[in-house]
C-alpha cells in the first residue's frame, strides 16, 4: 500500500485477537514514532509499553482506563517531557509532538497487519501511579495496539472537502 491507501484503511480497532505481537513488529512501529517530526526537534515523547495482564487490569480499575482496552494485547502509554517551549502562537509543543508521534504509529501498524485505537479516557494520576512515571511527566494519551478481530475495511463518513478546506480566507 502506499501512504493514501494506508490512511484510508486505517481505522479504530476495539476488539483484538488473543495474539502477542510480536517483539521486532512492535519496535518497528516504535520505531515509526521515534521519526515523527518535533517541534524544534527536542524529541519530547516518551512511551510506556504495557503488556502485563495484571498491570493492565489494574489500569482498568484503578486507572479508569475502558475494559476493552485493557484486554488489548499492548498499551502504549505516551508521554510527554514537559517544558516552556511554545510554538509562536502560544500552543504548547509537547503535545502536539506526541499526537504526531502516535499518529506515526497508527499508520506504521497497518504495515503489519495491526489494528490501533486512541484512549483519552483515564485518570493520569493514577495511570502515572501504577506505572512509576515522573511527575513531571505527563500522559498524553493511551493507544491500544494488536491484531483486529476484524480486519476489514470500514467506510469511514468524512467531511467533504469544501467543507473542511478554505481558499485563502475562511468565507
Amino acid at each position: 500500500m502506499n501512504v493514501i491507501q494506508v490512511i484510508e484503511y486505517r481505522k479504530s480497532v476495539r476488539q483484538f485477537l488473543e495474539k502477542n505481537v510480536e517483539n521486532q513488529k512492535l519496535l518497528n512501529v516504535m520505531e515509526a514514532a521515534r521519526m515523527a517530526p518535533s517541534a524544534f526537534n527536542q524529541q519530547r515523547s516518551r512511551f510506556v509499553i504495557v503488556k502485563n495482564k495484571h498491570t493492565k487490569n489494574r489500569l482498568e480499575k484503578e486507572g479508569k482506563i475502558p475494559s476493552f482496552a485493557a484486554k488489548a494485547p499492548v498499551l502504549i502509554v505516551a508521554c510527554a517531557k514537559t517544558d516552556s517551549c511554545t510554538m509562536h502562537y502560544g500552543q504548547p509543543c509537547y503535545p502536539i509532538d506526541v499526537a504526531v508521534a502516535l499518529d506515526h504509529i497508527t499508520l506504521a501498524a497497518v504495515e503489519y497487519d495491526l489494528g490501533t485505537c486512541w484512549i483519552s479516557i483515564y485518570d493520569e494520576d493514577k495511570v502515572k501511579e501504577i506505572l512509576h512515571i515522573p511527575k513531571e511527566i505527563r500522559v498524553i494519551s493511551i493507544m491500544i495496539i494488536g491484531y483486529p478481530l476484524d480486519p476489514s475495511p470500514v467506510q469511514k463518513k468524512r467531511i467533504s472537502l469544501s467543507e473542511l478546506m478554505k481558499n485563502e480566507k475562511w468565507q
